[in-house]
């Protein structure tokens, strides 16, 4: 386990905002590292995947599990193929972005 003190509380103390949020950054971080070094690339997408898990056994997003577990499968058709949806990383970093701008103003 990567994110291990995460998956021992503190994941669960954070809003769905935030930890999809948290999520698009590791995502953002495997587009700055694509094509310049497959290892810090794929420990960025092993670490989405596995914030992507903690998130969807969060018992609290029971409602929103579908729209999660959706999110994790596009990254995994775009990273391991066959990329049927068409969509890009870009695509998701671009939906993830809502989130953290959302998450920082519930903060302040």
């Amino acid at each position: 386990m990567i994110h291990a003190k995460l998956a021992a509380g503190r994941w669960f103390e954070l809003t769905l905002l935030a930890q999809l949020g948290n999520i698009g950054s590791e995502v953002s971080r495997a587009i700055r590292w694509r094509g310049r070094d497959e290892k810090l690339f794929m420990g960025a997408i092993e670490r989405a995947l596995e914030l992507f898990d903690l998130t969807l056994s969060d018992r609290r997003w029971r409602g929103r599990r579908k729209e999660i577990a959706r999110a994790r499968e596009v990254l995994c058709d775009i990273v391991f193929g066959p990329n049927s949806y068409s969509t890009t990383l870009e695509d998701l970093d671009r939906y993830f972005t809502h989130f953290a701008i959302a998450a920082r103003n519930e903060s302040a």
